[in-house]
């Protein structure tokens, strides 16, 4: 995936969950949309370079802000913080079948409805078997253990219940953790930030959802940002 005509600022606060402050080339302050619910205190440190989009549609949309942060520097690496980007870039996994043990399926339907969840695809194969599928993305990365998630999240709890009902059911059920941190060469759920996602995780690898933690790449080209598929890491569970 590439995202293009990006700005690069300064990270200067978070007066809110959704709303951050940054400093342009100018010094001039103004602020942008933060499409992410973690608390990321590991990354939102004042004066990291931050890369920014401006949105032309703010205006017809009603926005409070003109752009979109898109990704932020840790030492020399980039890490997109921007969860929208989520399940087009698993999408691009999807179809270019580059996750191993997903390759022969294709996107049905995305934003699927099952029970009282909505789930993010539903995939079939040519002979129309049915995989359902829950995204997450992982920002957080200490020593090269990448962990998630970084905030407690009942509604990802909730998601990985309904695939371990949908094993249960004789249905087939599976979550991509996309780890987007380029140092990560393990994933680890946090069992200290949110035991109950921790432990309904292993519950779900016991009992047969497939679980990938999968491994990007990200680097800059000029005012974009590209980020590509590489590996399935090892899972590491208490």
């Amino acid at each position: 995936m590439k995202i293009n005509d990006l700005i690069e600022v300064k990270y200067i606060s978070r007066p809110n969950r959704f709303t951050i402050e940054f400093k342009d080339s100018d010094n001039k302050l103004d602020i942008a949309h933060l499409h992410d619910p973690g608390r990321l205190k590991e990354l939102l440190i004042e004066n990291t370079p931050l890369l920014i989009k401006y949105m032309p549609t703010y205006k017809k949309t009603n926005r409070k802000t003109k752009y979109n942060v898109i990704a932020i520097k840790d030492k020399e690496d980039w890490i997109l913080l921007n969860s929208n980007y989520h399940n087009k870039i698993v999408e691009e996994l999807i179809d270019n079948h580059e996750i191993p043990g997903l390759e022969k399926y294709h996107v049905e339907k995305p934003e699927y409805t099952y029970r009282n969840s909505r789930l993010d695809f539903l995939l079939t194969d040519e002979y129309e078997n049915k995989m359902y599928l829950e995204v997450k993305g992982c920002t957080l990365q200490i020593n090269k253990l990448a962990k998630f998630p970084d905030a407690p999240t009942k509604r990802g709890t909730k998601h990985l219940n309904e695939l371990i009902n949908i094993r249960k059911n004789h249905g087939n059920s599976a979550v991509v953790i996309l780890i987007l941190h380029n140092k990560a060469e393990t994933f680890m759920p946090n069992y200290d930030t949110d035991p109950e996602f921790s432990n309904t995780l292993k519950k779900a690898y016991e009992n047969n959802v497939e679980i990938y933690p999968f491994h990007m790449i990200t680097k800059t080209e000029n005012d974009s940002l590209i980020i590509e598929a590489d590996k399935k890491l090892p899972l590491i569970l208490k």
